[in-house]
Parts: structure tokens; sequence; C-alpha cells
């Protein structure tokens, strides 16, 4: 692929936009961690902003140095205002994607701007790997980033957009494979981490299973996209009136679930690859844990035998299963608003699959 050079000045201007809006989102959002994956959290970005290696070993005093001052400057900017993007001379709504990667896309950068759980914006701009142009959606996939968020979610779905995030998938693994190191508990991850080589080649080890998990990482952003198309925008706007209630992550989970059987578990039963297979069970949070337990019992049964039709079984049961809890779902929001979230967060009792 091949693009022109953006004019320095340009590219500074627009990395200095994208990365306020970055500082301000985590001002009015950072603090939502617990303390320790806040830590962890921070001490990784400190690592991407300084251009650290995996391997280095970071200061105690430099990382805590540099924290204070992150936090003053997230003090400072708590009641800003989000800023135009501005691309050679014309700004931008910072959530205008279609608009500002309409003009990025010929210097071969790539720009997001939207919201994500708990309606926290989240915005980035990186180098363009790849883009592809496929019937019902634009997929870019981006390497190197020169402006994040504290969160830096791997992938995001906007509208008929997807973005993939090749650097936050990288370090999204390594902050689980350091999570996972604590206590090397016998589980779904580790046995995913045990099909690499992480003790003696930490470097080939991480960009294999990058790979790999990239692959993972574009099969749930077009079962979102699908998902998306069934459910409606009505989804979207009884997500926001659900902003931070407990019914919103029983509604996102029902979503997530809707889009892995459409496209990311058949693939999986497909493929059969046991890494992925591994990473996809130890990667599920709590609220999608508690609404399969069909899915973990075909998991046990796949350990045993590596046959991975029950997994596939899943899959095509749960398309059915999954659009029906979210047309209840709407149902009831269709008849009370926002009223609606205490029962729909009651759902989540009679709903597992």
């Amino acid at each position: 692929m091949h693009h022109q050079p953006i004019p320095r000045e340009y590219l500074e201007e627009i990395r200095v936009s994208v990365q306020r809006n970055c500082h301000i989102a985590d001002a009015r959002h950072g603090s939502e961690y617990g303390l320790c994956t806040y830590l962890m959290k921070m001490r990784e970005y400190f690592r991407w902003e300084m251009g650290r290696g995996f391997n280095d070993n970071l200061g105690k005093d430099e990382v805590g140095d540099w924290l204070t001052e992150r936090e003053d400057l997230w003090s400072s900017l708590g009641e800003s205002e989000y800023t135009a993007i501005r691309v050679e001379g014309r700004d931008y709504d910072p959530f205008d994607n279609q608009a500002i990667n309409r003009s990025l896309l010929d210097y071969g950068l790539v720009y997001s701007g939207g919201l994500g759980y708990t309606g926290r914006p989240h915005f980035f701009l990186a180098e363009l790997e790849h883009k592809e142009e496929l019937p019902d959606y634009s997929l870019y996939v981006s390497g190197i980033e020169l402006a994040r968020d504290l969160a830096a979610p791997p992938a995001m779905t906007r509208g008929d957009l997807i973005f993939v995030r090749r650097e936050s998938v990288r370090r999204m693994l390594w902050e689980k494979l350091e999570t996972w190191r604590w206590a090397r508990p016998d589980n779904a991850l580790g046995r995913a981490f045990a099909c690499y080589d992480f003790e003696r080649d930490l470097h080939t080890s991480l960009e294999a299973m990058t790979g790999n998990e990239l692959e993972l990482v574009m099969l749930h952003e077009r079962g979102e996209c699908l998902a998306g198309d069934r459910l409606g925008e009505q989804w979207n706007r009884m997500l926001l009136d659900l902003t931070q209630t407990p019914a919103e992550l029983v509604a996102r989970s029902v979503r997530d679930h809707l889009a892995d059987c459409l496209v990311t578990l058949p693939a999986l039963a497909e493929m059969g690859r046991d890494a992925s297979i591994h990473f996809y069970m130890g990667n599920l949070n709590a609220m999608r844990k508690e609404l399969v337990p069909g899915l973990f019992g075909a998991y046990e049964s796949w350990l045993s035998d590596r046959d991975s039709s029950s997994i596939g079984d899943i899959a095509r049961r749960g398309v059915d299963h999954w659009s029906r809890s979210a047309d209840k779902m709407l149902d009831l929001y269709r008849a009370e608003g926002a009223e609606a979230a205490v029962r729909i967060n009651r759902l989540a009792e009679s709903i597992r699959l």
C-alpha cells in the first residue's frame, strides 16, 4: 500500500489534537478501574508513551513521577470539552470517523473516535496497516499507534466501519500474560499461553499470538456488524439509556454472544486452533461466563477429545437464542424506556444457554 508522506507539521497538529481528547477521556473515566488494574494499565501506558520494550525493566521512581504528572494533567482537563480534529487547516467533529478517515487515507493514517462501555469515549490515531472494502462494511487494521487513551480497546465498530488495532491487541495480550503470571493458575488463559514459548522467546511468541488473536478480534467485529443489522438502531438508543446500570452489561453481553455465534464460534470450531479456543474461553468476562454454561460444557468436552463440533452446535443454537433474548430486552425497553433497566437486568437469570 503506497501513501504520500504527510507534512510533519500537519501530522503533529493531528496527533496533538487526538491525544488531547484521549487525555480528556482519561480525566473523566480513568478512575473507574480498580486500584490494581489502574496501576497496571498506567504502567503499560508509560511503557507505550516512552517507547519501552516489553522486556525492559521500568524504574519504580520513574513510573511514579510520570504517574503523578499525568494525574495532575488530568485534573487540569476534567471540565474540558473534546476538541475538533484539525487536518490541513480544516476542523472535524472528533466523532466524524468517515470524514476524518477520508482526509487521512492518502497519508496512510487511520483514526477512530466513539463511545465504548459505560459511554466512555475512546480515540486513537495510528499508521494504517491495511484497509478492506467488504459488501457491508469497511475494515481498517492499524499498526503503530501515534495517539491513544488509557483503555486502548483492541477493536471498535463504528456504524459500518470496523477498526482493529494490532498494537493494542499485542499490549492487551501482554497485560493478560503479566496478570496470569502473578499466580499462574491452571485455566484457559494459561493453556493458551502454554501453546507458545513465552519463557524463552517472548518477542516471537507475542508476535505469533498477536497474529492469531488479531484474526479472532476481526471475526468478532464482523459478527458485531451482523448483530447490529439484526438489532437495529433502537438497540443503540437502549444502550445509551442503560449506560452505567447493570442492565447495560447484560445487554452488551447478549449482543457479544450473538455476534460470536454468528461468526466467531463457527470459525473457531472449523479452524480447531487450540491456542485460540483456549484464549476465547479465557477472555470471557464475568457476565458473559454467567450467560453461557453450555459453552463451558462444550469446552470441557473439547478438552477431552479435541472434537470441536459441540462448540459449533452451541453457535448454531445460540443465533436464535440470543436473537430472542435481545428481542425480549427491546420489548421491555419499548414499553418502559430507561425504567426497564431493572427488568432487563433480571433477564440474566432466565436466558442462560
